[in-house]
């Protein structure tokens, strides 16, 4: 679990993100060669051919699901994501750059093995920057025509479950990994869309 992210939780707790909708979808990007070597990446890194392929055996994955709005970071590799899973549905992607990762400023290039989220790079974001900017895009990307998919970064995924009062999972993180939110109750619940021919696997809570 990355340290840092008390700041996260208490922001969270106190500005909760509280969705029309009762289900939408979320889609990391596929794999980077940064992502390979764990370091901060800029804006433009691009997918690796294995993210490319993720990206496409995610959209299969999303085939069957009545996606009405797709709306995504503007970074490259989430567009060229998010274009993968458009084409099967005749969508246009909506670009929300709220929905960017988090700008770590001078630290990008470098090593995100031991993240703090607490760290305030110089040129980059504080995290309440961060998650006000990220609940704003959140909250604008759900109020749209549903089914909404959700197509962003890691940073996205941490922000959104918090925001959702949820606990972070790290099993929830792959990239390229299509994410079924509902809401059941008071709560929500994740569920990872997986191949017809893996074991059904517990939702999340």
């Amino acid at each position: 679990m990355p340290t840092g992210l008390d700041d996260l939780l208490h922001y969270a707790a106190a500005h909760p993100l509280a969705p029309a909708c009762d289900d939408f979808y979320f889609l990391r990007h596929g794999q980077t060669a940064g992502n390979l070597q764990r370091i901060f990446q800029s804006l433009a890194e691009p997918l690796n051919e294995t993210g490319h392929g993720q990206a496409r055996r995610a959209a299969q994955l999303l085939a069957d699901v009545p996606l009405a709005t797709i709306v995504c970071s503007d970074a490259q590799r989430v567009l060229d994501t998010a274009d993968a899973v458009a084409a099967l549905h005749g969508l246009v992607p909506q670009r929300e750059p709220g929905l960017r990762e988090r700008n770590f400023g001078c630290l990008i290039g470098t090593s995100s093995a031991q993240i703090d989220w607490a760290c305030d790079p110089e040129g980059g974001e504080s995290l309440l920057t961060f998650a006000q900017r990220k609940r704003a895009a959140l909250e604008h990307a759900l109020a749209q025509p549903g089914p909404v998919l959700v197509v962003a970064h890691g940073g996205s995924l941490f922000a959104l479950v918090a925001l959702l009062g949820m606990a972070v999972d790290l099993g929830v993180l792959g990239n390229a990994q299509p994410l079924h939110f509902e809401r059941r109750g008071l709560s929500w619940n994740v569920t990872p869309l997986l191949p017809q021919d893996a074991d059904d696997q517990a939702a999340i809570a």
